[in-house]
């Protein structure tokens, strides 16, 4: 069996310097730009030079800084806010609490989400 599924693959072999593509799973990172249907979203991105290799099979690439996303020290994603839509009152416990509808930069109106004024 093994030897049939490795007729079909090849071993490749990268130098520093050439242009390769980024294969990524847009549905099961959460780190990229959400879309409306994410089976739809391109599964390679680049093309990104290789800045250095490291072992025989692993490269480092060049990633340019803006496509990636700003992260807070505890690892999730911060986005930016585009545009805050509406604003209401809700009662948490005994304290009523101001909310704002946020529209998010990048991202479809529908995804809009209500957060808490501080």
């Amino acid at each position: 069996m093994k030897q049939l599924a490795c007729k079909k693959r090849s071993d490749m072999s990268f130098e520093v310097g050439d242009l390769v593509y980024l294969k990524l799973q847009p549905y099961r990172k959460d780190s990229l730009r959400k879309m409306r249907n994410q089976k739809l979203s391109p599964r390679f991105y680049g093309p990104y030079p290789i800045e250095a290799k490291i072992g025989q099979k692993h490269v480092g690439l060049a990633i340019h800084s803006p496509t990636l996303p700003l992260v807070r020290t505890g690892g999730s994603v911060l986005i930016e806010s585009a545009w805050i839509l509406d604003r209401r009152m809700v009662k948490k416990g005994n304290h009523a609490v101001t909310e704002v509808l946020v529209e998010w930069a990048d991202t479809f109106p529908e995804d809009s989400t209500w957060e808490a004024w501080t």
